[in-house]
């Protein structure tokens, strides 16, 4: 049995993350996401695909040219190679688990478009 407390697994940015490739080599990676008001993923794409799990507090994602507001208990579901990003709206920390379908993160971030400036995803550095 592997057993660990979130706070043992690598922070960055704003986000746990749990890579299965170097925890036992399960097949799902996440992020434990714990993002401050203003802050998220700017726009990005997978070669897998990615569910995020909104568990507390108010985002906006974007999946492809859609845009939704999100909050607790709210689930989105991102294909494989769809350009998508999510931003905090809210007064407090937004919570969610993103899954991700490959026991290692492969992460493209990509170039803002209309749509993401407009949603207030963050801008890549």
């Amino acid at each position: 049995m592997r057993a660990m407390r979130k706070e043992e697994l690598p922070f960055a940015g704003s986000s746990y993350q749990f890579a299965g490739v170097d925890q036992g080599n399960v097949g799902v990676s996440f992020f434990l996401v714990e993002a401050k008001p203003g802050r998220g993923a700017p726009l990005h794409r997978h070669t897998y695909d990615e569910v995020l799990l909104v568990q507390e507090g108010h985002g906006r994602v974007v999946v492809g040219e859609e845009t939704r507001e999100t909050g607790a208990g709210d689930i989105v579901v991102v294909k494989a190679g769809t350009p998508h990003g999510f931003v905090n709206i809210g007064a407090s920390v937004l919570k969610q688990v993103d899954i991700h379908v490959s026991p290692v993160f492969r992460q493209e971030n990509l170039p803002p478009t209309e749509v993401s400036l407009r949603a207030g995803l963050p801008v890549p550095q």
